[in-house]
């Protein structure tokens, strides 16, 4: 069984672990499964290592969060010595010279960086997959892990590393935190404050995948760069509402995931929490403003690509964007938030399934024409890209599992400031109701 990042980083703080044999047994790991699994791009084997030994030899080793963790960070950040690629080889190769923001928290709370993780190209799908490899699902090979952060997920899930990085601009954390059945947390706007970005339009943000509630903490703090965050506290008492309308839809839902829902809410009643349906009045205002901004983001992004290189379906995906982008307004943000507003007013919490149907298949999607990439991709993330539009904070918690041995797991959604009350939220579903943390459990 992998050690949680908790207990890795709490045995090297009090030199009970050397991070040098920890980070040896995260590559062998790596080594001997991601062949099947697909979840890295670049693999940083010596780099690690030696990243690794310098981290027992800081001085400040017993203050450090997350002391001699392996993290897997998503095929976006800069990271010295590296090229984030975006799932592309239409952008640059060259190195960066110095570490971005991500990066540099990571190594400053002792984690240890062993290797990027593969992302559909410029992270605009829910399957990873590249002309290198497809990252494939560990609950389930033949189903794909999720995009845009699926190597991620899928090296979490497969227990190569305790604890990744991603990003959600319309679901990238959780829709594969869903699918593989790990923990997975989008915060609110504003939270994870990187100068300089303001990824789709401003939908997109950095957060945490882990395989408990209490990695998911401390990984937030650190990329929040708020310690406070690293502390489990029992929620308040909160109204929490259940529902499982997929918004404006109403397609069917996989019965597993209407029934996690209802699981849920049987936990929060038994732990004190008021809970009834409820769900925001969802519009096809913000649901168009939310597609005008999903094609017009990535447009925006492949700037500083080769057109030309680009997959087939991405290039149509940018010159649908190019074409939408006037269509994107910050008035239709703020009619949602009018409608986000009105609905956390009288409640604290939602709770939703948080895919709508099961994951697509693993295969090269890559190699599909765009409209054959879009109707499936538009369909499982129908819970997911309403609350990027709104900022508030979302996360995706396992609960049950579904007859194909995919995860049924919910979103639980809060107002803005609320990452707190999600995470002790998660913490009484985790307590009640454990998961199995990965596939090697």
């Amino acid at each position: 069984m992998v050690k949680t990042a908790v207990e890795i980083a709490a045995a090297v703080r009090a030199k009970e672990l050397d991070p040098v044999q920890v980070t040896r047994e995260a590559l062998a790991r790596i080594a001997a499964a991601d062949g099947v699994i697909g979840a890295f791009r670049r693999v940083r084997a010596e780099e690690a290592l030696t990243e690794a030994a310098a981290v027992a030899e800081r001085p400040d080793l017993a203050d450090l969060p997350l002391a001699g963790v392996p993290v897997a960070v998503k095929d976006v950040a800069p990271i010295e010595g590296e090229y984030a690629s975006w799932g592309s080889r239409a952008g640059s190769s060259t190195l960066s010279t110095e570490d971005g923001e991500i990066a540099r928290r990571l190594r400053a709370a002792g984690a240890v960086i062993v290797g990027l993780t593969r992302v559909p190209e410029l992270c605009i799908w829910p399957s990873s997959d590249d002309p290198d490899g497809t990252v494939r699902n560990p609950r389930n090979p033949s189903y794909a892990a999720g995009g845009s952060s699926g190597g991620s997920a899928a090296a979490v899930a497969a227990g190569l590393v305790p604890i990744a990085h991603g990003t959600d601009g319309l679901g990238s954390i959780r829709l594969p935190s869903a699918m593989c059945g790990i923990v997975g947390l989008k915060p609110g706007k504003g939270v994870v404050r990187v100068p300089g970005e303001n990824g789709w339009f401003g939908l997109s943000t950095h957060g945490p995948m882990t395989t408990t509630v209490a990695d998911a903490a401390v990984l937030m703090s650190v990329l929040a760069e708020e310690p406070g965050l690293a502390d489990l506290v029992t929620p308040k008492r909160s109204r929490i509402a259940l529902s499982t309308q997929v918004p404006l839809t109403r397609a069917p839902l996989p019965r597993a995931f209407s029934r996690a829902v209802a699981q849920a809410g049987e936990l929060f009643r038994a732990a004190g929490h008021t809970v009834a349906p409820g769900a925001p009045r969802y519009s096809a205002g913000a649901i168009g403003g939310l597609l005008a901004r999903w094609v017009a983001g990535p447009a925006e992004q492949a700037a500083g690509f080769d057109l030309a290189a680009l997959q087939p379906r991405t290039r149509t995906h940018v010159r649908l964007g190019r074409l939408m982008a006037e269509r994107v307004r910050e008035s239709t943000r703020e009619r949602w938030l009018e409608r986000a507003e009105e609905f956390f007013t009288d409640h604290d919490v939602l709770v939703t399934p948080m895919i709508a149907t099961l994951p697509l298949k693993a295969r090269t999607w890559h190699e599909s024409r765009w409209i054959v990439n879009v109707l499936p991709s538009v369909r499982v993330a129908g819970f997911a890209g309403l609350w990027n539009l709104a900022g508030y904070p979302a996360m995706s918690v396992p609960v049950r599992v579904h007859r194909a041995g995919i995860p049924a797991c919910v979103q639980l959604v809060a107002a803005p400031g609320g990452e707190a009350l999600l995470l002790g939220l998660a913490a009484q579903l985790e307590a009640a109701n454990p998961w199995p943390r990965t596939t090697a459990s």
